[in-house]
């Protein structure tokens, strides 16, 4: 896909460094905890191969249930992350085509997974630090991490419309003329 000045926009035609750096950009929360997620379960992993090697088998396999459930957390992590790295581009398109709309920042307003994904789309134009500032006027700032409905209702996190709505991003309509 061709931009009006001639630049292709293609995703795919970018070094895969710079694709890195945009989704690490986009989700940086989510790949963080991945990442410790999946170090914490392979040192438990470790840990309990080492007690089976020494005749303690259910040590062993309390460990791994340990590790599972690790595992489990680094997925939906990254499920996040991927989720907030597609929801990135599209606001990205977004800017792109018709500037910083705060409709749309304020969409992305209520978890900081979003509202990292939205800077980095700003950032993209040049205008993150406005974006900054939008959320800033809004009350937010770097400790506020969870998810504004979880910090009205924490057990919202298991419903299942939060979950779809965490792991699926939502379709950003187009914005002509509305601010």
């Amino acid at each position: 896909m061709r931009t009006r000045t001639g630049e292709n926009r293609n995703p795919r035609s970018r070094p895969w460094p710079a694709r890195v750096g945009r989704y690490l950009a986009a989700s940086p929360l989510p790949t963080a905890t991945c990442l410790l997620s999946a170090a914490a379960a392979a040192a438990l992993s470790l840990l309990g191969v080492h007690l089976l090697r020494e005749g303690h088998p259910l040590e062993f396999f309390a460990l791994q249930l340990v590790a599972l459930g690790w595992i489990g957390l680094a997925g939906f992590a990254l499920a996040d992350g991927l989720s907030r790295y597609r929801e990135y581009v599209r606001m990205r398109n977004v800017f792109e085509r018709y500037g910083l709309r705060k409709r749309i920042l304020k969409r992305a307003a209520g978890s900081r997974c979003q509202r990292d994904a939205a800077l980095a789309a700003a950032g993209e134009i040049g205008r993150a630090h406005e974006a900054g500032g939008y959320f800033r006027s809004l009350g937010y700032r770097w400790y506020h991490v969870l998810p504004d409905r979880v910090v009205a209702n924490p057990l919202v996190f298991f419903s299942p419309s939060f979950l779809v709505t965490g792991f699926f991003s939502r379709r950003l309509r187009d914005c002509e003329g509305r601010d």
